[in-house]
């Protein structure tokens, strides 16, 4: 098959509306509470054979463009994420990544075989596929619920973290290496993928960052292509060693975004953008692949059985057993773990899994495939809007509190540093404070008070009031420290010093 020039005219054509469009839904998803997902696989399926006739039914392709997105959606997530936040819940989110898993994909195949009447090879490619959450689905909808931090750390691990050890056991499923194989052998093996791409994202991380931070490149435009493709260096080079490219390229990302490398602001906006490109391509193609005309009562009715074993029975005995093997002594309240049994979406991870076995040529690989995607658009459909409501009912949402202080940041990379606007509100106990008081790092300091629209340049005696904007310059080393600083002001005024973190009262006052 040929591809000219006219060929091209159209696909740039087709493309670039589609793309827009999908742009645009974004918003409307966002206002519905949905994952975008939902829009974009609609688009690809009324694009289908289905609507306007684009006839596209290359499951190899659709298997290789899916894994591409992927590996850019895990780099971005990998730097994106801040190391110090989620750091205390890495230990709940590696344990429903490997131990949950492993239960989940034990529960729905079992379930399917037993109650679904399902072959043991249908099964358990069933349990593998569904078991793991998608972080663009997760993190589409919780964006909008003020969470707290613990519960969003867990899920955002998770979902960082699943997609590895469920392509490396999909892949043994459908090439028949795990009916050649005992357990402890296919456990062996999938644990040595995980090591080993976890081993080569870290080498690749650290070595990339020495090598950035010493690169003098002509273009600021180059740092961030550079970051991204060193993700992808751990990407292949861990693929190349028979390793798991999903797990490096997330462990490169991770440690890339948190090592203090020039333009790193510029370097997250590009990612974002990349993914969010790779999220379009990735859902519209699923879409595409899907088959309407294919499915009758009969394979939704499979699905939502599947769909009611794998919500209600094996993610919230994945949760509750997991929380059990990472935290044995404080273990998460039964609250915090049933909020995040239902959080579990699985968006577009579970639907590309699928053309693993649709490309090995596994038996029934097509009807799996449409199993997955009916029970992907139902269940999210379903948990996606009502996670707000669950949240409140299951009292795990803070409460959405005015906020003392309004911080928005800015680099400043010829100095390695940032410029941080903050503004002060009504709710601010750092009304009434001297700059002096404000006693902040080594280094940071408040260059400029914006009060009613004129330009103060402050002494240290320069007494704040509500409604001010402060410019603060901090070294980037201790902007978290200057940050942290300010909050605990605006919290306990100018005694915040000695009142310590969370007090607004004296000890012994109140």
């Amino acid at each position: 098959m040929t591809f000219d020039v006219h060929q091209l005219d159209s696909f740039v054509l087709v493309g670039a509306s589609v793309t827009i469009l999908a742009i645009l839904a974004v918003r409307v998803s966002s206002r519905a509470g949905l994952p975008s997902l939902l829009l974009y696989l609609l688009m690809g399926v009324v694009l289908g054979e289905a609507g306007v006739g684009i006839q596209f039914e290359d499951a190899e392709l659709a298997h290789a463009l899916g894994f591409a997105a992927l590996a850019m959606i895990l780099a971005e997530g990998g730097l994106t994420t801040s190391w110090p936040e989620v750091r205390p819940s890495m230990r709940l989110g590696a344990v429903l990544a490997t131990v949950g898993v492993a239960v989940s994909v034990t529960v729905v195949a079992l379930g399917a075989h037993f109650l679904l009447g399902l072959s043991w090879e249908l099964s358990v490619l069933l349990g593998a596929v569904t078991s793991p959450t998608d972080a663009a689905a997760v993190f589409s909808v919780l964006r909008v619920i003020p969470l707290p931090r613990r519960l969003t750390g867990v899920l955002e691990a998770e979902s960082g973290l699943n997609d590895a050890p469920t392509v490396v056991l999909v892949t043994l499923v459908s090439t028949g290496v795990v009916a050649d194989s005992s357990p402890l052998e296919v456990v062996g093996i999938v644990l040595g993928e995980l090591v080993l791409g976890v081993a080569v994202g870290l080498a690749v991380g650290f070595a990339g960052g020495w090598v950035m931070r010493r690169a003098a490149l002509p273009s600021s435009g180059l740092y961030p292509l550079a970051v991204v493709t060193l993700c992808f260096l751990g990407y292949g080079g861990a693929s190349a060693l028979h390793g798991s490219g999903f797990a490096a390229v997330y462990v490169a990302g991770l440690v890339l975004g948190n090592t203090d490398l020039p333009h790193r602001a510029a370097t997250r906006s590009f990612a974002e953008g990349v993914a969010w490109l790779a999220q379009i391509g990735l859902f519209v193609t699923l879409g595409l692949l899907a088959s309407p005309a294919r499915i009758d009562p009969a394979t939704v009715g499979l699905a939502l059985a599947a769909g009611l074993v794998l919500t209600f029975v094996a993610r919230p005995l994945s949760v509750v057993i997991s929380a059990a093997v990472a935290e044995p002594r404080h273990r998460m309240p039964w609250r915090e773990q049933a909020f995040v049994s239902w959080a579990g979406l699985r968006g577009a991870v579970p639907v590309v899994l699928t053309t693993i076995p649709l490309a090995e040529n596994v038996d029934d690989a097509a009807e799996l495939f449409d199993i997955v995607f009916v029970m992907v658009v139902v269940y999210t459909l379903l948990t996606g809007p009502t996670l707000p409501m669950a949240a409140r009912v299951l009292r795990v949402a803070r409460r959405s509190e005015p906020r003392g202080l309004d911080v928005e940041a800015a680099p400043l990379e010829r100095i390695a540093a940032d410029l941080l606007q903050v503004s002060i509100s009504p709710a601010s106990k750092m009304h009434g404070v001297e700059v002096g008081e404000l006693r902040l790092p080594v280094g940071a300091s408040v260059s400029l008070v914006i009060r009613d629209g004129e330009i103060i340049v402050p002494e240290r005696r320069t007494v704040l009031r509500h409604g001010d904007d402060l410019l603060v310059v901090t070294p980037r080393k201790v902007r978290d420290k200057t940050e942290n600083r300010l909050r605990q002001v605006s919290a306990g005024g100018r005694l915040a010093q000695w009142l310590g973190p969370g007090r607004s009262t004296p000890p012994g006052r109140g």
